[in-house]
């Protein structure tokens, strides 16, 4: 992760949501971000990811459900 989305993250107080999210989210997300040739599409796609992370709802403007397993759960004794 570059220090510029680390920041971003850390001044968002968004870090843990961005942990929280699959490998996959995490990875696009920093790759999108960091291929745009433009510091003012960087910029734009990082705001894009703060707010879909703030949201809880997003993920690169589809819908997103977190997939909130239950511990202790099934089986028999």
């Amino acid at each position: 992760m570059t220090a510029f989305v680390r920041e971003a993250l850390q001044t968002a107080a968004l870090m843990d949501e961005y942990k929280a999210r699959p490998p996959y989210q995490q990875n696009d997300y920093i790759g999108w971000i960091t291929r745009a040739k433009r510091p003012e599409t960087r910029r734009r796609r990082l705001a894009q990811m703060l707010e879909e992370l703030a949201a809880g709802d997003r993920y690169m403007k589809m819908p997103y459900r977190p997939n909130r397993r239950r511990s202790g759960g099934q089986g028999g004794a």
